[in-house]
């Protein structure tokens, strides 16, 4: 595997070996020594499946707060996505700024994001399917957004506002502006 920095040090985009032949492939997606080698540091409990058929799809922008923070490593199996995680960290020196890659089925490609980003995902292929490990369990009680089109986050989404199909929660979700000071740079989870 190679791994990456993107402009914000701690996520990482990682490109997965590919092992072919006339029956198909193999790959080792994920290996918890050689992550933690290459300074991913996380123990997974549990794996989300989401399959998008619509291109302009758009899920998130979405985090869980401490104590349910969770870190994430995303791949696409199917289709592609314009993948995007945003610093939420106050006090960090890149709060505000985001990391957008292409991660798709034909680059073989992930992402790591870490706890105290919001993340979320445009489809750029019809029925695109996406998967993603997180190092803590779901919970509602902990889930929270950012409006996904917020200007004051300056993402060039691949949709334009009234084209992304979005859920009904997250049309509704605040603007960066009103963001509560959920994580603290180097108290992140």
């Amino acid at each position: 595997m190679i791994v990456t920095e993107t402009n914000i040090p701690e996520v990482k985009l990682i490109a997965a070996k590919k092992f072919g032949d006339e029956r198909g492939f193999f790959s080792e997606t994920f290996n918890l020594e050689r992550y933690r080698d290459a300074g991913i540091s996380m123990d997974c409990v549990q794996d989300n499946h989401s399959m998008s058929g619509p291109v302009g799809t758009v899920r998130g922008l979405h985090f869980q707060i401490p104590p349910k923070a969770q870190a994430k490593l995303v791949r696409v199996v199917r289709g592609s996505v314009l993948d995007v995680a945003v610093d939420i960290r106050k006090g960090s020196p890149t709060y505000g700024q985001h990391v957008a890659a292409v991660i798709s089925a034909k680059d073989w490609n992930q992402l790591y994001i870490p706890k105290g980003f919001a993340h979320g995902f445009c489809t750029l292929e019809p029925d695109t399917e996406f998967l993603y490990k997180v190092d803590d369990y779901y919970s509602p009680e902990h889930e929270k957004g950012i409006q996904w089109d917020d200007p004051d986050l300056g993402i060039a989404w691949p949709v334009e506002g009234d084209k992304a199909l979005l859920s009904a929660k997250d049309t509704g979700n605040p603007g960066f502006a009103d963001l509560p000071d959920y994580f603290i740079y180097g108290k992140e989870g």
